[in-house]
């Protein structure tokens, strides 16, 4: 029997008890060693030779991620480990680290239960760390730590053993600060801890590790871990503590199984009712209980087409059943279930809850689709991605016979990676593709060159403005082309707080009226305006505060849908809109429904708002950067002149040692080109990395160049827009 069928059989054996599955993920910094960590997890369990882990990339089977040495997707595998005499299935999944690849780990933490937090010993705790720990706090998913590169600490910074504890112990403090900060309730629960075994040292290149447990069992301590790698004798030390035995034995004792977990994650992650047969049959992992599958990722399959994964909280899965897909509002047909073993999927007849499963046959879903074998099943809570889409660029196939193939490609692609977004210009006729950034939209492109073989051109990167108002309009009459209906509108600004309730989830308008009207008052509205809420769309929001009009319910659909067709492109420039409060004062409808149909309503709201705006002090926002730059400090001047070349500010500067951290933010239309520009002045000797941060008002002097220039590129008229050219 060949060693991969005896795993095979091990883990279909497994996966039917609960308590003995652990699903994990593992979160870094870009770089500070997590697709080596997995790769040696993996070579330990049996997965892959040992030799060759860390040079394998076995997770990295995405051609473009073994060039870049970067991981772009998050790649699950499932391998069986023994502790305590007892054999377990861990189901792992690998997360990219990159800012522009934040959405991967967004929607990987809903699949686990617990995470591997690695930390390089030398940069410590960095702004992604806080980033990816965040999102794993927020959706209750407990950590342990692992230390990575220990081994530099000597080598390079040629620490003592008191000097290399001391920053050790620096490392664990800032994790447990974070954790502190972000949920207070669970710090004494989940802090990690060296006494506990819930933090582990080593380096994943050299293949060891150690901890507390770990020295007790062999006898190899801190003083003989020193001792080993200041002889350069690191083989030695990965025989007597291999790091995935340490590893995963801290996995197991620490990280909770699908049983405990369930318990507190269904409360955070559904919002249906806890008592109800569902709502038990998830907290209790019941393999018996109606279907609850949440999607999370969907892969590209050669033979098998797409492949939806996700995390199975309650029933069992079997090929021919059939689901209805909730958020989709359809159904489909379970072809063949499966497990992933790295690239390789292994089909299983059947699957219980508690295991992360790929099933072939969900055609209609996209990352985030709740499905189940209850056609009124209450969807588990959406995922909410903590960054948008800011950089854009169009895309052409080179050869016009390739266009019906790029169109499925990108179709394909946006499903992949729900933070990419593909749009058609209608007036121009090119597709547009929306991203995280710079980077996100290039590995893209380069997916579709070299994996679907399409040759295609792009324009360079643009940002994508919002467009807002600083004032109050004064009140705009809209009047419907066949003049029977009129709609008298206002907009002003709306308050940050409303906007982040909505984002965060805190308030959501399928809640109970009185209690979101209570939070959005808290939150700024007046009475009024939060009670006559009708409509929350991308940042911005539509309040009807009229009195009793007549046959305005059966109209409020199409009033809303001309608000969303003014918010998707505000008159300006035919941006977004973002943080405008949009209020209906008064209106007069014709009492014949034949007069107040789709063409007459549509275009009278959305020209009324157009006007509104316009007489509100409109503006642009555009998106900014955090940038952290760590540099020698005697290149620091060629750093701060970078940045400010680029519009942008310094916020701080922190020293360590002949080594200088600079934290600015930067408008992010001036931020292309960054990679090559600091890479040549500072003679490729600076690390560094971005994360959003918001939307800023462009600078006064600017906007009618920002405004022109976008109309221009859009093919619009190039004047600033007036309001009588709306209404007249």
């Amino acid at each position: 029997m060949t060693r991969a069928k005896k795993m095979v059989d091990k883990i279909k054996d497994l996966m039917w008890k609960p308590d003995k599955i652990r699903n994990m993920g593992i979160i870094a910094h870009i770089d500070h060693g997590k697709t080596t960590l997995s790769d040696n997890l993996l070579a330990g369990a049996g997965m892959i030779s040992e030799e060759l882990a860390g040079q394998q990339l076995y997770l990295d089977f995405d051609e473009q991620e073994q060039e870049r040495g970067i991981t772009i997707n998050a790649a699950n595998v499932s391998m069986v480990h023994e502790y305590g005499g007892e054999e377990y299935l861990i189901n792992l999944i690998d997360t990219p680290g990159h800012v522009d690849f934040g959405g991967d780990v967004t929607r990987a933490m809903r699949a686990v239960d617990g995470v591997i937090v690695v930390v390089d010993a030398v940069e410590g705790v960095m702004p992604q760390t806080e980033t990816v720990l965040r999102q794993a706090l927020r959706e209750n998913v407990k950590p342990v730590l692992f230390v990575n590169k220990v081994d530099r600490l000597i080598k390079e910074l040629e620490l003592g053993p008191e000097e290399m504890q001391n920053k050790l112990i620096k490392v664990i403090g800032e994790v447990n600060k974070l954790i502190k900060a972000l949920r207070p309730e669970k710090y004494d629960k989940w802090k990690v801890d060296v006494a506990n075994g819930s933090v582990a040292f080593g380096s994943a290149l050299y293949k060891w590790a150690v901890s507390v447990p770990s020295m007790k069992e062999t006898g190899v301590g801190f003083k003989e871990v020193y001792d080993y790698l200041k002889a350069d004798n690191a083989r030695e030390l990965a025989k007597k503590t291999p790091l995935h035995r340490v590893v995963l034995d801290m996995v197991i004792k620490h990280l909770p199984s699908p049983i405990e977990a369930q318990k507190e994650r269904i409360p955070v992650i559904w919002k249906g009712d806890a008592t109800s047969n569902e709502g038990q049959a998830m907290v209790k992992c019941d393999p018996n209980g109606p279907i609850a599958l949440m999607i999370t990722k969907i892969v590209s399959d050669p033979h098998a087409g797409e492949v939806a994964v996700g995390r199975l909280y309650s029933g069992t899965l079997k090929p021919g059943l059939e689901l209805f897909l909730i958020d989709r509002k359809t159904k489909n047909r379970v072809q063949t279930i499966g497990l992933f073993m790295g690239p390789r999927r292994v089909e299983v007849p059947e699957i219980p809850a508690g295991n992360i499963v790929a099933v072939v046959g969900l055609k209609d879903a996209v990352a985030g689709s709740t499905c189940s074998n209850l056609e009124n099943f209450v969807p588990f809570e959406s995922i909410k991605h903590i960054s948008e889409p800011v950089v854009t660029m169009a895309i052409e196939a080179k050869n016009p016979r390739d266009l019906p193939k790029l169109i499925e490609v990108l179709r394909k692609l946006a499903k992949e990676d729900p933070t990419l977004q593909v749009t058609l210009n209608e007036e121009t006729g090119e597709h547009l593709m929306s991203g995280m950034g710079e980077l996100h939209l290039e590995v893209r492109v380069e997916r579709i060159r070299r994996d679907f073989g399409i040759d295609v051109v792009t324009s360079p990167p643009i940002v994508v403005f919002r467009e807002t108002v600083t004032s109050t309009s004064p009140v705009v009459e809209g009047k419907s082309p066949n003049k029977h209906n009129r709609f008298y509108i206002t907009v002003e600004p709306l308050p940050q707080e409303v906007i982040r309730k909505f984002k965060e989830g805190e308030v959501d308008m399928k809640m109970d009226k009185k209690e979101r009207r209570r939070i959005l008052e808290e939150a700024g509205l007046a009475k009024e305006e939060a009670a006559g809420i009708q409509e929350y769309y991308e940042g911005n929001v539509f309040c009807d505060v009229t009195k009793g009009i007549q046959y305005l319910n059966e109209t409020m659909e199409l009033i809303l849908e001309g608000f969303r067709e003014a918010m998707r492109a505000g008159p300006l420039a035919r941006e977004p809109m973002m943080g405008v409060k949009v209020k209906l004062v008064d209106c007069k409808l014709h009492e014949d429904a034949v007069h107040r149909g789709p063409a007459q309503v549509i275009p009278a709201v959305r020209s009324a708002i157009f006007a509104a705006v316009l007489q509100a002090q409109p503006t642009l926002l555009e998106p900014y950067q955090k940038v952290f730059i760590t540099v020698p400090q005697d290149m620091l001047g060629n750093v701060t002149k970078e940045i400010q070349g680029r519009r942008g500010q310094i916020l701080e500067m922190r020293t360590e040692g002949d080594m200088v951290t600079v934290v600015a933010k930067a408008p992010v239309k001036e931020m292309f080109g960054f990679a090559g520009a600091i890479r040549s002045a500072t003679s490729g000797k600076a690390l560094w990395s971005v994360e959003h941060a918001g939307f800023e008002p462009i600078p006064q002097g600017l906007l009618e160049n920002f405004v022109m220039e976008v109309r221009k590129r859009k093919g619009l008229k190039l004047e600033l827009p007036k309001p009588e050219d709306f209404v007249g």
